[in-house]
């Protein structure tokens, strides 16, 4: 869970960026079209007030003084004139504007209504007075009045306009502010978005490219051999499951090619066993010679321990199939052959075995050391004039025990040596090159090096030094016991 945390998401990245600089830029365009809106209505109702204001100055000053100076003159009656209405009409206006106005305007809206109740009185005093029939000159004084006080009205309304356009002319101001601010704050969020979105930008780039090298990084490592490399877990989102995948690619490829592996090894130990099975006919042959000339010459004891020896070779080379053995019997199963070969070369061939009790309980793939002992009697003993002696010999080195068998014969030169190791180490499969048991020096050799790198997993098989002296062959191998291998292929008891 925490691993699923830990990622990031490149189109959820590149959301919130997005998100982000359109929240940036858009706040103080949202900001300064609401500060633009709340001063433009505000300056629209100036606008509405100033009209107001101005349509009731020719009321007040022109209309009404001359309705009241045509009743005075008697040329309409006063209920007929319509002052009364009018009036009305003016205070309410007045009202209204009262209302909606702030400041200075209102201080001055406020004098005006004041003023209009005054204009009032002396309308009343109008009525009033054409009502009692007083006399038409003090009338008219009193219509000049009421014209003085409509003009003092009007004053007072032309006052409140300019009052109004102060207003306005300030609203503009601060509306043109508030585009300047708006504009600088934009080109300051603007530019503060821009960056964030390089470095956010940058900080994917970089995420990204660090998932892309650490996914072909491990890509190349499978593709250099290299089958426990994986893709580690993605910190992008989008490239996880594409990890997931090489991975299980990687694990799939693996699995074959262990299998592959394993079918290669099961097939090469099934190819060594056969070549084991094979018995080499003139060995056979000879010793069945040598039994019946025995048995000719009347040499029953020979006869017995020649069929013992034979018996236990067979009897050992087999081993019921089982591919590993106790020393114990690889050193009798070599006793036996020595002594067949003993009997048959006589004097030519002397022999020693050197191989601890302590060291013959544990176990070692089979046949390791007869074709080795096998080698050195065919090329090295029996074609040297005067015999030789072959010594077999094992030794505790650590935790492995090295196996030495070394003759006495004619040895090897530098160039017979080479070839020999150079056919020892060849890679093409022993039947497949045509080889059979019987067939030169480097069969024995070859089998047993490929058995002990197959078996052991080890690099190392055989070590060959040879010489005018002789030749020794060595190699070491660990001991095991029975519960080490009893999952092998084969044990024999």
């Amino acid at each position: 869970m925490r691993g699923h945390s830990r990622r990031k998401s490149i189109i959820g990245q590149l959301g919130r960026t997005t998100r982000a600089i359109a929240l940036a830029l858009l706040i103080p365009v949202l900001v300064s079209l609401s500060l633009m809106f709340i001063t433009s209505t505000r300056y629209q109702r100036a606008m509405s007030r100033m009209e107001t204001a101005s349509g009731l100055k020719p009321v007040v000053g022109t209309e009404l003084p001359e309705r009241l100076f045509s009743v005075a003159a008697g040329q309409q009656r006063y209920g007929d004139s319509g002052v009364d209405d009018l009036l009305a009409s003016v205070n309410e206006t007045l009202d209204g504007l009262l209302e909606d106005a702030a400041g200075a305007g209102y201080l001055q809206l406020t004098v005006a209504r004041r003023t209009m109740d005054t204009l009032s009185s002396y309308i009343d005093q109008v009525r009033e007075g054409m009502d009692q029939g007083m006399a038409i000159s003090k009338i008219e004084l009193i219509v000049d009045e009421v014209r003085d006080v409509g003009d003092l009205v009007t004053d007072m309304l032309d006052d409140f306009v300019s009052v109004e356009i102060d207003a306005m002319s300030r609203s503009g101001a601060r509306i043109q502010r508030i585009v300047w601010i708006a504009f600088l704050a934009e080109v300051l969020l603007l530019g503060i978005a821009l960056f964030w979105a390089g470095e956010a930008s940058h900080r994917l780039a970089d995420t990204i490219s660090s998932a892309i090298y650490q996914m072909e990084g491990s890509v190349f490592r499978l593709t250099s051999g290299n089958l426990k490399a994986r893709v580690p877990d993605m910190e992008v989102e989008e490239l996880s499951e594409l990890a997931n995948q090489i991975n299980v690619m990687a694990n799939r490829l693996e699995s074959l090619i262990e299998r592959s592996r394993l079918e290669q090894e099961n097939l090469a130990k099934s190819e060594l066993r056969l070549l084991q099975a094979q018995i080499n006919p003139h060995f056979l042959y000879n010793t069945l010679d040598a039994i019946i000339w025995q048995a000719e010459s009347g040499k029953s004891e020979e006869v017995i321990h020649l069929t013992r020896s034979l018996s236990d070779f067979f009897r050992i080379t087999l081993s019921s199939g089982a591919d590993w053995i106790p020393l114990e019997r690889e050193a009798r199963h070599l006793s036996g052959y020595l002594s067949i070969q003993k009997t048959r070369y006589r004097d030519i061939l002397n022999y020693e075995i050197d191989i601890p009790e302590e060291l013959q309980d544990g176990y070692i793939v089979k046949l390791l050391l007869q074709p080795l002992v096998e080698n050195a009697l065919y090329h090295g003993i029996k074609t040297r004039r005067g015999g030789g002696f072959i010594r077999v010999s094992a030794r505790r080195e650590g935790g492995q025990v090295r196996f030495v068998v070394e003759d006495t014969g004619k040895g090897m030169t530098r160039e017979e040596l080479r070839r020999v190791l150079a056919a020892m180490r060849s890679e093409a499969p022993a039947m497949a090159a045509g080889i059979a048991p019987a067939e030169g020096s480097s069969f024995g050799l070859r089998n047993v090096d490929t058995r002990i790198r197959l078996f052991y997993h080890q690099e190392k098989g055989l070590e060959i030094e040879s010489g005018q002296g002789g030749t020794k062959v060595s190699f070491r191998v660990p001991l095991k016991s029975r519960e080490e291998i009893a999952n092998d292929e084969g044990v024999s008891g």
